[in-house]
């Protein structure tokens, strides 16, 4: 059981939660509906995410022996073979989970979507602006892939959306360890806000899904805005952390409203009951909890 939880933490499991609505904000930009073999892309999302996170520690196992020594990999508990060898394993699971949930045209999203998140790993995550946009188009690329190669454009937006929030959480991690400045903090909580805003304008006058739309919007603004603005007030290590988490977070309601977006109460239905997990497995005690960032 300690293995397991050693390599649960390597791929930051709880984290991979966040990932699974993509592929339904994607599809539901598409038209696609909530069935069949569609429901094995969610799979490809995650495997891909979690092997993005254990090639995320293998790369950074020189730096987290001094900064996180705890972490399986400078601790001992995961070798940086069997790192590397997740990491791979995973990635071709998720391209294989791709073609079965989504055939080719979400296969062909999938290549480029892999690519992309070793790229960030080995290359772009050392450069400020450019790991962040790697990330970003990671996240894209992965709604993306839920709406299929032939159906890229009416998912554009919400990619974008999905996007736009990666690059306020990537750029708040850098801040964990040695803390964030004032100015990143406080550009990504008014980006928080007009990313709401942006979900809630793009939505069909209907009173109803408005209302709702307006309530995901509005919870995913509150999920993670306030600790945003507390990096802002006081940028040190544990606020940016704080911060950092609660993006990551807030995934979960802004996929849920860019679903009810488009009218999709299935898939908000399912998201819900994602988010509501996140939460248990959250208060679990201290000593008990799996890492997430």
């Amino acid at each position: 059981m300690s293995r397991i939880n050693d390599y649960l933490e390597l791929v930051r499991a709880p984290a991979v939660l966040t990932v699974l609505g993509d592929t339904l904000v994607g599809g539901s930009a598409a038209g696609h509906a909530l069935s069949g073999r569609r429901m094995i892309l969610p799979l490809a999302s995650a495997c891909l995410y979690a092997g993005g996170m254990a090639l995320n520690d293998y790369a950074d196992r020189g730096i987290d022996a001094r900064e996180r020594p705890g972490r399986p990999i400078p601790s001992g508990r995961v070798s940086e073979r069997n790192a590397l060898a997740a990491a791979a394993t995973l990635t071709v699971a998720g391209l294989g989970f791709s073609a079965a949930g989504g055939g080719r045209r979400a296969f062909a999203v999938a290549l480029p979507l892999a690519a992309s998140i070793w790229t960030y790993d080995l290359l772009a995550k050392s450069h400020a602006v450019a790991g962040a946009l790697t990330m970003a188009s990671c996240r894209a690329l992965d709604v993306l892939m839920g709406a299929g190669s032939g159906h890229v454009r009416p998912a554009l937006a919400a990619a974008g959306i999905m996007g736009g929030h990666t690059v306020a959480v990537t750029l708040l991690s850098r801040g964990e360890v040695e803390g964030t400045t004032t100015a990143t903090a406080s550009g990504v909580a008014a980006g928080t806000g007009l990313l709401a805003g942006a979900v809630v304008a793009g939505t069909a006058v209907r009173r109803v899904q408005f209302v709702a739309v307006l309530a995901a919007a509005a919870a995913y603004a509150v999920r993670c805005g306030p600790a945003q603005v507390r990096a802002a007030r006081n940028p040190v290590a544990t606020n940016a952390l704080e911060a950092t988490k609660a993006g990551i977070r807030a995934m979960i309601p802004l996929q849920t409203a860019l679903t009810l977006r488009q009218g999709n109460v299935a898939a908000a239905g399912v998201l819900a009951s994602v988010d509501l997990l996140g939460m248990v497995l959250r208060s679990r005690p201290r000593s008990s909890r799996i890492s997430e960032s």
